[in-house]
């Protein structure tokens, strides 16, 4: 995990670099000061038979490898510093960027590792789905039903509550229609007020005769007279529009809210296509 692009090549200059090396003159371990008295007693030979020419030619490379020399002896550990630090700069820089790309990689392969079940959990996933979508399915097929038994329910409700209401419409017309009656009677027959107020001191003396109470009577007679004169009228037309307006609001409540039926003018029910 540790390898760089530039290690070898900084293990082989190790490798030079750590080759034993004699030194002296021409690397035979001799000290360089033996190179004057050579050069002294090599030059008078190679000057008398003009093996060496000295001339302005000569004497401006003697000048110049003086100075290669100098620079070398004088400047070159510091220019081999310089070059030496900017070299190790950017080898740290190169080697930084390395790290990076290879952090970058390893996180990409644990990334890849983590999703190397992604297949079966899509599978899973997907038999999740098909399961859901089944129980979707049978509660839809279910659903209608429900709610048409609640639609239906809701009718029966409101049909009752309308038979109610006409019947204690009924009732309360007819105890007014009575007591009206009734009062118009006992106000106009001295014969009943008469056997009211006997009534009425026979309770409060409390004998133990019974005594009759013409009020209920005349009630009483009053229903019976009113029941018999029902059974015999033949006209059912106050029925028949209690009935149509029952079935023109139960039709009104199915078109508003959208049931799944409707009634007739018969009260039958029809289911909607």
């Amino acid at each position: 995990m540790a390898f760089h692009a530039s290690s070898r090549r900084e293990e082989e200059s190790k490798a030079a670099a750590a080759e034993p090396s004699k030194g002296g003159l021409f690397g035979t371990g001799l000290s360089e000061w033996f190179a004057l008295p050579i050069g002294m007693a090599a030059a008078v030979p190679m000057i008398k038979f003009d093996w060496m020419v000295i001339n302005e030619e000569f004497q401006l490379s003697a000048v110049f490898v003086a100075f290669c020399v100098a620079v070398y002896t004088q400047g070159g550990d510091a220019i081999h510093k310089s070059l030496d630090e900017k070299a190790q700069t950017l080898l740290k820089e190169h080697n930084e960027a390395e790290d990076k790309v290879i952090a970058a990689l390893e996180q990409k392969l644990e990334f890849l590792k983590a999703n190397q079940n992604m297949v079966s959990d899509f599978e899973a996933i997907n038999g999740l789905r098909e399961q859901a979508y089944d129980k979707l399915n049978q509660a839809g097929a279910i659903k209608p039903q429900h709610d048409f038994k609640v639609q239906v329910e809701r009718v029966l409700g409101m049909i009752a509550q309308e038979e109610t209401s006409i019947t204690e419409k009924t009732k309360i017309a007819l105890m007014e229609e009575a007591t009206a009656n009734v009062t118009e009677q006992f106000s106009s027959s001295k014969a009943l007020k008469k056997s009211a107020l006997d009534a009425a001191i026979a309770q409060i003396k409390g004998t133990e005769k019974a005594v009759k109470d013409p009020v209920t009577e005349t009630y009483v007679k009053f229903f019976q007279d009113k029941a018999a004169e029902a059974a015999k009228v033949t006209d059912d037309s106050e029925e028949k529009a209690q009935r149509a307006a029952i079935i023109a609001k139960v039709n009104a409540i199915c078109k508003s809210e959208g049931f799944f039926f409707d009634v007739d003018a018969n009260g039958q029910a029809q289911m909607k296509a």
